[in-house]
């Protein structure tokens, strides 16, 4: 089985590895590292959560010279929260390399504080299109120097209208230059830029999760608009669900299912496009620190977003295709970890629902709602299963003394914890 030592790459950047919990690369990983550590360009169709960001990573920071503080490499991402996110995995990766600089540059962040180190000295920049072209525009960025440029959901990049960016960034570096293209579908317009941009690239294709989920257990639960909200609060209840992802398709949605939960007594807090991008990322920090348990969100927060150790993702609206779907579910479940997509469907879902079923070949498990009494037997099941527990494992005798010493013939044991239980259900 091969291990991250067996690529060729520094001690430094292996001890950090190490320190991340990584022991075996993934897929993508290894496909994509040997080819790009020999400067080659790359084509690789990868899903989010596959890896992409160490087998891009990895190459970059092996080819980095210190002593030159001009940027030598340059990650285009889609999205802000994504900039920061490679960003800071990149730093992760790189700790040990003294002296390295990188640098995240994005709108809705001041441009001068960007200015200003930029003017120290960058090695790395990870950026929005648009704004790495505001910063060469003003003259603060010289890509005379770059030798790598990735371009990290390409797909994505393109939706969002970059493409003139992309291309205009690409056409004033070196022609020399490593290009490493990731994204997750490889239409027409993703063929032209390889094409165009690249000079005989590898294609790689990590099998894609639209077809291969294999640690996301997906439920689905037939429900009416009437009792949604309550059906969900219902699974929460009943899966003890104690932090989720939920998505609604609309700004209204996220607002009405945010006022009810915390009307509810959920820790929660809502994230769509009408926010500011600090209000957006002081919220995302705290459901990342686990300040808050519940983040109701659009689909702004479905991509680009790494959240470690979610567990539960939840659709309070069906999504609207395929891509949707599967984009949605990969926030749980990330490097090699399992997690849960329980998805809510009224009867006017039926028709949509159906399609991302049949292009989902792993299957979703159509389930019921729990009723009150089952949630109540749940409740009290979990209870008993952590006496049990307990029994096995802890020294009791203190306790048992203290029951046989309460009990008499007008109050048994058995009632004692009876009692006992009745207060921990109900407190």
């Amino acid at each position: 089985m091969m291990n991250f030592k067996d690529f060729n790459i520094s001690d430094s950047v292996l001890k950090a590895i190490g320190d991340m919990g990584f022991e075996k690369p993934t897929p993508i990983q290894k496909m994509a590292i040997p080819i790009a550590l020999k400067s080659m360009d790359i084509t690789a169709q990868a899903q989010t959560g596959s890896g992409k960001t160490l087998a891009f990573a990895v190459p970059i920071l092996e080819n980095i010279f210190i002593p030159d503080k001009s940027p030598q490499a340059i990650v285009l991402c889609p999205t802000r929260e994504l900039c920061i996110q490679v960003a800071y995995e990149i730093t992760k990766i790189g700790k040990y390399i003294k002296k390295l600089k990188i640098l995240a540059v994005y709108g809705g962040q001041p441009i001068g504080k960007q200015t200003r180190v930029l003017k120290k000295g960058v090695h790395i920049i990870v950026g929005t299109p648009g704004r790495v072209i505001d910063h060469l525009e003003r003259g603060n960025l010289g890509l005379a120097g770059v030798e790598r440029v990735v371009l990290d959901e390409a797909d994505e990049m393109l939706d969002m209208g970059f493409r003139e960016d992309i291309e205009f960034i690409l056409t004033n570096t070196t022609f020399k230059r490593q290009t490493l293209l990731f994204s997750a579908t490889i239409p027409s317009d993703i063929k032209k830029i390889a094409k165009n941009y690249q000079n005989n690239p590898k294609f790689i294709k990590v099998k894609n999760k639209t077809g291969n989920i294999p640690k996301i257990t997906q439920y689905s639960f037939k429900t009416h608009p009437k009792h949604k909200f309550d059906d969900l609060c219902k699974l929460i209840e009943a899966y003890d669900i104690k932090s989720a992802l939920i998505f609604c398709n609309t700004k209204k949605g996220v607002d009405f299912v945010y006022k009810n939960l915390k009307k509810n007594g959920y820790s929660s807090e809502a994230l769509h496009g009408d926010m500011t991008q600090k209000t957006r990322d002081k919220v995302m920090n705290k459901f990342r620190n686990g300040n808050v348990s519940y983040l109701i969100a659009t689909d702004v927060a479905s991509r680009g977003l790494d959240i470690s150790n979610l567990n539960f993702i939840v659709n309070y609206d069906v999504p609207l295709n395929s891509d949707d779907y599967v984009h949605r579910i990969g926030r749980t479940a990330r490097a090699g970890k399992s997690g849960f997509a329980f998805t809510l469907v009224t009867p006017q879902d039926e028709n949509s629902f159906a399609n991302i079923k049949g292009k989902n070949k792993t299957g979703i498990i159509q389930k019921n709602v729990p009723s009150e009494d089952e949630i109540d037997a749940i409740k009290t099941r979990k209870i008993l299963n952590e006496v049990k527990k307990s029994l096995k494992e802890d020294d009791l005798e203190k306790y048992v003394k203290i029951i046989k010493k309460s009990s008499s013939k007008n109050l048994s044991s058995e009632e004692i914890a009876a009692g006992l239980l009745k207060m921990l259900r109900e407190k």
